[in-house]
């Protein structure tokens, strides 16, 4: 199997001269290549594939000496920006993924280049093409398995970084076929994370607790002169400031779904379409905060990785409003309304808890239908 692993690197000035650069011919070629597409297809309607008739001018615009200096770079690294607008024509043109159209690249925010020829890496150091001297990394854990490609990145912030992927002699564990541990988990607000059990993991609100301090400096911001030295060490802070918000997130997401999948068999979860929901003015910054979908990513490749069976159930299972006990469905049930009392049964439930079981009770039901036996 291929794991990857992200590492912070430390160029000299040098190097960070050439990465730059690197960065600055990927970003040029993208943009070009949007450009030429967009063009075509609005004054001549015809629609250039960018891996093939716009991959194919990269070789062309290095013999021509406006573009000559293109030839320093690595050339796979160029490719694989055709590739990258490709991907996000499809992401376009894809009803499930409701992107908007692809947009020119800007020197200011995150860059990378991709890299699999020519590279090598070990304990202190990686080494990529076009450039003699090795760069010097902080591998945090130990080299396993053939290395295939290595992208490089540069934060807002101004941090390199250097993603390694390798392909490990490695077989997934057989996921098990009689299932005794299984629990369905609702997302929330007040909530961050309900089980069928009824426990509940507080929202840790990151973004309301940072708020006070990326208030003031982007305030602060937003008085500094454009292009001055003071509004780039002043956007420098903001940016280590979202850097930060972003690592504690991503922190508690992580040893949150490393603990579900250590606990369980098998993890069922509904799907969300967050784009709608973000759509809700009153709700969307705090829907934004909890990040649901990148957690959900988490358990899914954690639960793979350890052989844990992931469910996900469609989102349109009335998961609040049925009775888990009689199976009652109510015909509305507000988002104000925490707890209620089903005419049937006369149960009272607790929204979230209530959802959580009629999520497991879904997802055993999607197990057994695969040929698994469940007697959770």
């Amino acid at each position: 199997m291929n794991r990857a692993i992200k590492i912070r690197i430390f160029p000299n000035r040098e190097q960070q001269g050439f990465l730059d650069a690197q960065f600055g011919a990927v970003r040029f070629i993208y943009n070009r290549a949007l450009h030429i597409k967009s063009h075509y297809y609005k004054k001549k309607g015809i629609n250039l594939s960018p891996t093939k008739e716009l991959k194919a001018l990269i070789s062309v615009a290095k013999k021509h000496a406006k573009y000559e200096w293109l030839k320093q770079f690595d050339s796979i690294s160029l490719q694989e920006s055709t590739r990258n607008l490709k991907k996000a024509f499809d992401n376009f043109f894809s009803p499930e993924m409701e992107s908007r159209y692809p947009q020119f690249k800007r020197k200011q925010g995150k860059q990378s280049s991709y890299h699999c020829m020519n590279i090598d890496c070990d304990s202190e150091s990686i080494k990529i093409p076009k450039l003699k001297s090795r760069i010097k990394a902080k591998v945090h854990r130990p080299i396993e398995g053939v290395l295939k490609s290595i992208t490089l990145s540069k934060a807002s912030t101004g941090k390199y970084y250097a993603s390694l992927l390798f392909d490990v002699e490695k077989v997934l564990p057989e996921k098990p076929k009689h299932i005794t541990q299984v629990k369905g988990f609702d997302l929330g607000l007040s909530d961050y994370l309900i089980d069928s059990d009824g426990v509940k993991i507080p929202n840790p609100l990151f973004l309301l607790r940072a708020e006070r301090n990326l208030r003031k400096k982007q305030k602060s911001l937003s008085r500094k002169v454009k292009g001055s030295r003071n509004r780039e060490k002043a956007k420098l802070l903001v940016a280590k400031a979202y850097e930060k918000l972003t690592n504690a997130r991503n922190d508690f997401q992580h040893k949150l779904s490393k603990r579900i999948v250590d606990e369980n068999q098998a993890l069922i979860f509904e799907k969300l379409k967050s784009s709608n929901m973000m759509k809700n003015g009153k709700l969307a910054k705090h829907i934004g905060d909890a990040a649901w979908f990148s957690f959900v990513q988490k358990v899914r490749y954690k639960a793979d990785w350890a052989g844990k069976h992931f469910v996900q159930i469609s989102q349109w299972l009335p998961s609040s409003k049925t009775c888990s006990c009689c199976g009652h469905k109510l015909e509305s049930l507000p988002l104000a309304v925490r707890h209620w009392i089903c005419p049937e049964c006369l149960t009272l439930h607790d929204r979230d808890r209530n959802a959580g079981m009629n999520i497991r009770l879904a997802g055993i039901i999607d197990l057994k239908a695969e040929g698994f036996t469940v007697s959770a």
